[in-house]
């Protein structure tokens, strides 16, 4: 845990799943602002239904999940992202026909315009590359772009706690660390960081904790260094 953080997100015995078909059962964890978690594990672990669990898109069986003590149960997607939880689907979920900057704003759509403009500059700063495509439309960027412009989108909001779902998928290992180095980022200016990724050393150098999960359970948890020396993570991720 980083020291001297304010808890923001927590997550306890979080059940749910699809149908009759069961995904989670009894997940639970925490992320503070200005610290970076990676929720680790194979293919169908759980990780994705996590993040749609906790973001309201999908609704949960039985358990909790609080933001700064409130609970959110109940609360729509949109409604728990104006309290500060974002959420960068995996597969980007970008408006292909729409241009970077009205992507962007769509991200915005509950602030005043004056908070738009001040975020458009922060996001600009941040990712120099959609500055120079504003006017672009989503569908042609590259795909390391159209990542970009998805972290971009969830962070007009002013989260306080983003939640990112494989972010190096189909992106070369070059962008990909550029991709995560940005999270880093975003982690310094006090935004607290839920990282799913397949890159799981990757995910593991930019982290400061990490949890397991295996069957919709969370099997082992702890700083990332530790993850990284344990020898089942080795075997099961690092392939060492």
């Amino acid at each position: 845990m980083v020291q001297e953080a304010t808890l923001k997100l927590t997550v306890n015995d979080l059940t749910a799943g699809y149908g009759k078909a069961q995904v989670l059962f009894g997940l639970g964890l925490e992320v503070a602002e200005g610290e970076l978690v990676a929720l680790l594990g194979a293919n169908g672990a759980g990780k994705t239904t996590a993040l749609r669990t906790v973001s309201g898109l999908l609704r949960p069986w039985a358990g909790s999940v609080d933001l700064d003590g409130q609970s959110l149960l109940g609360f729509s997607a949109a409604r728990r992202a104006r309290l500060g939880l974002g959420h960068v689907p995996e597969g980007r979920q970008l408006f292909s026909l729409m241009s970077v900057e009205e992507n962007l704003l769509l991200g915005a759509a509950f602030l005043a315009w004056s908070g738009k403009s001040d975020q458009l500059e922060r996001i600009y700063a941040l990712f120099p590359r959609l500055a120079e495509r504003r006017g672009q439309m989503a569908g042609t960027l590259s795909g390391g772009e159209q990542q970009m412009l998805a972290i971009g989108r969830a962070l007009m909001g002013k989260p306080r706690i983003l939640m990112v779902d494989e972010p190096s998928l189909g992106l070369s290992p070059k962008l990909a660390e550029e991709v995560l180095s940005t999270l880093s980022q975003v982690k310094k200016e006090g935004v607290g960081v839920l990282l799913v990724e397949q890159n799981v050393a990757l995910s593991l150098e930019v982290a400061d904790r990490g949890y397991v999960v295996e069957h919709g359970r969370v099997v082992l948890q702890g700083s990332a260094k530790e993850l990284a020396s344990d020898e089942g993570v080795q075997k099961a991720y690092l392939a060492l």
